[in-house]
């Protein structure tokens, strides 16, 4: 009897919301689900919950700003686990001030976490990647990746930058095989933060006016099993109330 190759999905980022359900939506395709925050202690009740469903789940705490950090974490996956064959980058930093009183060192701080962390994992996983000549690399993108608003120049320049990333690794390694995509997250989403902080925002939910994880995860899948002869670069997803 044959056996499969173990399949490993990386979830740079895996919090309560939408990186959570991600790793669970891959874990329920056969994936082990590797997840990772700087804290590994945070991570437990998702791993706890994918095995809980049958699945495979494994926490890493992990830097993703630091290099050193980052070529670690995957060659002990791959090393442990097998091949990385999909990639998520899903850190946000979406932390709003005026350009008049913001500081230096934060918004330094906010392109580490949401672009320059992003260079870090995805080359390392490129590298792996066109090696083996297949594999796919996600990005969480936002709707200031499109646009700037008013007080949040340094999320805006960041996420810009993450997508021109995107773009320029898409149009290299697509012809090796290798799926790259950018998804643009426009909304609130079902967080304990939207329910605590925006209650208003939040009693949409029951109109389908924020964003389930759930359903952003499936897309994510959706991303990673389209043939090659029609694959998306860039997904918008926005509950139908949400003004764009």
């Amino acid at each position: 009897m044959e056996i499969s190759e173990p399949k490993v999905a990386l979830v740079i980022g895996a919090g309560d919301s939408t990186g959570g359900a991600i790793a669970r939506r891959f874990a329920k395709e056969g994936y082990i689900a590797c997840v990772t925050r700087r804290s590994v202690d945070k991570l437990q009740p998702l791993v706890d919950s994918i095995r809980a469903d049958g699945g495979q789940a494994y926490g890493y705490a992990s830097d993703a700003r630091k290099e050193e950090d980052v070529v670690a974490l995957f060659e002990q996956i791959e090393a442990e686990h097998g091949p990385i064959e999909v990639l998520v980058f899903n850190i946000g930093a979406n932390v709003p001030c005026s350009i008049l009183d913001e500081t230096a060192r934060k918004y330094f701080k906010i392109w580490e976490m949401a672009c320059f962390s992003g260079f870090l994992n995805a080359q390392q996983a490129a590298r792996r990647m066109v090696a083996r000549g297949k594999g796919t690399i996600l990005f969480t993108g936002a709707t200031a990746a499109l646009r700037g608003a008013a007080n949040f120049a340094a999320f805006a320049g960041a996420k810009h930058a993450l997508r021109a990333l995107a773009q320029s690794m898409a149009r290299e390694l697509g012809p090796k095989n290798i799926h790259v995509a950018f998804v643009v997250v426009d909304g609130a989403i079902d967080t304990d933060f939207i329910r605590t902080s925006f209650p208003e925002r939040y009693a949409l939910k029951d109109q389908d006016g924020i964003l389930n994880p759930e359903h952003i995860a499936e897309n994510y899948w959706y991303l990673h099993s389209q043939p090659r002869d029609a694959w998306t670069f860039e997904l918008d997803l926005r509950p139908y109330m949400e003004r764009w």
